[in-house]
């Protein structure tokens, strides 16, 4: 390990500062473009990392951050950066991945203005917690260590003061426990408490008392693997926009960033009433619905057993007889249906972080002639864009959607077509 002044030149795609010691990167967390910091710096691996001791001099766009635990807690790591530079910084982070990676400079494509969050703080209404020494915690800075927190300015109000709340609630019971996600939608909270191992009576009684104080609407109780089925305790199905949510199940973190999201997306696809969608990692229906309110027929792919049924539950409360659901692995039924030379007018994706290897082949073979994707990592976004424009999509528009304010993380949703065509 040495000890080195560092000057700071610009940020990763993961979001730490970049300084360069004998033509090697260096990878600086905490640290802003423009900085002057005495570090120490390792070797990780292949990289070289550093630990910021001191901040020499600040570059543009640094500010005190909100939060006491902003420099050990994971949850919000650009907290030191104004909004202005944090939306500087991703849509750089973004275009730069793309021409790096899938060769995509910004002539290739119209990049839209970045949809940002209305409020800097209290966004999230989704968070996964873990036990730390009798309480609840997150994930410290590149680190599976937690920080024990008892207030987070980053949740929704609703949410806010809940890891301390349910510390204090479950005690004991804590020790018996893996992780505990909230979910907080349209103002009603419900929590799901994930077992180590079989449930036990003092986990029912603790979701029991919380349901009957009206702390929460429902818990979901979820045992470890091969100890039995969830446990569904008052009622922890959360209804937003028409669409079901349960705090065992994917939400988008951000709710007043996803409705634009949605929309934008909706708009970008633009399926007519005689096109049939194919829509893949559709999760509870966040696009499905919108979806089917304007195409002919929606074939909805998803892998979670929880998300298909609560989708299902609201297309029938909902009365879409248009939309067809199915449980599986994305990847295998795409190819399936390829294979069976299944056609389709459009194809909407909203993959995981390591994105949708195979949606070029999936793509041209099912001919659909427009696609939207929804990327939550730029990198994975980057090596699918590529792997569309190989298949002949040309890229048509890329728009940022910030639904994490104070992280490095950012929504990304881009827009191909087959050819020259238009739509």
């Amino acid at each position: 390990m040495r000890r080195l002044e560092l000057s700071i030149e610009r940020l990763s795609k993961s979001g730490d500062g970049v300084a360069e010691v004998g033509g090697r990167a260096v990878f600086v967390s905490g640290a802003v473009p423009g900085d002057k910091v005495l570090a120490d710096v390792f070797e990780q691996g292949k990289v070289l990392r550093g630990d910021v001791l001191q901040v020499l001099s600040e570059g543009p766009g640094r500010r005190a951050p909100l939060c006491p635990l902003a420099d050990r807690c994971g949850g919000c790591d650009w907290m030191h950066l104004t909004e202005d530079a944090q939306a500087e910084h991703k849509t750089r982070i973004v275009t730069s991945t793309l021409e790096h990676l899938a060769g995509l400079g910004t002539d290739a494509y119209e990049l839209l203005p970045m949809v940002t969050s209305p409020l800097p703080y209290n966004t999230r209404r989704r968070a996964v917690l873990h036990p730390v020494k009798g309480r609840l915690g997150f994930f410290g800075k590149r680190s599976h260590t937690q920080v024990e927190v008892e207030l987070c300015p980053a949740l929704t109000p609703p949410l806010e003061s809940l890891p301390g709340e349910l510390a204090d609630a479950l005690g004991s019971a804590l020790k018996d426990v893996a992780e505990v996600h909230l979910l907080e939608v349209a103002g009603e909270v419900a929590f799901a408490l994930m077992a180590r191992g079989a449930l036990r009576p003092k986990h029912r009684d603790v979701a029991e008392q919380l349901v009957r104080d009206e702390v929460v609407r429902g818990v979901v109780l979820v045992p470890g693997q091969g100890k039995g089925n969830p446990e569904l305790i008052g009622d922890p199905v959360l209804e937003d926009d028409g669409v079901l949510h349960r705090p065992d199940a994917f939400a988008q973190a951000n709710a007043d960033v996803n409705r634009p999201l949605v929309q934008h997306a909706l708009e970008a696809l633009g399926p007519g009433p005689d096109d049939a969608v194919l829509e893949l990692y559709s999760g509870n229906g966040n696009f499905t619905f919108p979806l089917a309110a304007a195409a002919r027929s929606v074939l909805a792919v998803e892998s979670s057993t929880v998300s298909v049924a609560l989708a299902q539950q609201a297309a029938r409360k909902q009365g879409f007889g248009n939309v067809r659901f199915v449980q599986g692995a994305c990847e295998t039924i795409a190819e399936g249906l390829a294979k069976e030379s299944e056609r389709f007018d459009r194809l909407l994706l909203d993959p995981p972080r390591t994105g949708a290897p195979g949606v070029g082949t999936w793509a041209s073979r099912l001919l659909v002639s427009r696609v939207v994707y929804v990327a939550c990592d730029p990198g994975s976004l980057a090596r699918d864009a590529a792997d569309l424009v190989a298949h002949g999509f040309v890229p048509r528009t890329v728009r940022l959607f910030d639904l994490f304010p104070q992280t490095k993380h950012i929504e990304v949703v881009m827009t191909f077509s087959r050819g020259d065509a238009a739509s």
